[in-house]
């Protein structure tokens, strides 16, 4: 049986992976701030109250974790707040990139020792972190702080390479969610193509930038 752990599991893309994971009969570790009742109901074990931005609320996830084992760690959690240039909020900028980018890579160190040869880690980025895909401009702070998870993500799966740990860096697509104001495609469709990425994902392929659907995504 594989074990997965989901960051920012309480909604949206987090909620589905939990969902479709517990559903294939796999085990899933369910991480957020705070839980919602339809996780709770999925029976599965989370880890809530974790703030991946301070250090301490990781250190105590570690220590609650016991050791156990993680086959894939899907980094998940993230935020979106708009800033065009004529409003930007440097505060809201700063914010993303220590959710979207800090936060996942000072998870991701943590658990490291969890993640044995073999396992896999899944970092959900997005298309507006493509500075080549970028025709439109704005939403600065989710854009910088994309691209900085993006190469953290590249980075990653160049210094874990030897530890035989593979590493995907991927968008699900415009996803309705909160987050995108439910505009998109359903969650289920988009983790379904998400899973099948982090399925295909091994050393040879590790550090691609990938669409849920399968297109490789320029940089």
């Amino acid at each position: 049986m594989t074990t997965y752990l989901v960051t920012g599991a309480n909604r949206g893309i987090g909620f589905e992976f939990c969902r479709q994971i517990k559903e294939s009969g796999e085990t899933v570790i369910a991480v957020c701030r705070s839980t919602s009742e339809d996780l709770n109901a999925l029976g599965i074990q989370v880890q809530q109250g974790i703030d991946i931005t301070q250090e301490q609320s990781v250190a105590d996830l570690v220590v609650s974790l016991k050791n156990t084992p993680i086959d894939v760690l899907i980094n998940n959690a993230g935020i979106l707040k708009k800033n065009t240039l004529s409003q930007l909020d440097f505060d809201g900028i700063r914010q993303q990139f220590e959710v979207n980018a800090l936060g996942t890579l000072r998870l991701t160190q943590a658990l490291l020792p969890n993640l044995g040869a073999g396992a896999k880690i899944a970092i959900i980025t997005s298309r507006m972190g493509s500075i080549t895909d970028n025709t439109s401009g704005n939403s600065y702070g989710y854009r910088m702080s994309k691209v900085a998870l993006s190469m953290a993500g590249k980075s990653l799966s160049i210094d874990l390479q030897p530890r035989q740990i593979a590493v995907a860096i991927l968008h699900p697509g415009l996803v309705s969610t909160e987050m995108t104001a439910h505009n998109g495609i359903p969650p289920a469709e988009a983790v379904k193509g998400l899973l099948a990425r982090i399925h295909q994902l091994n050393l040879e392929n590790s550090g691609t930038f990938w669409h849920a659907n399968g297109e490789v995504l320029p940089w």
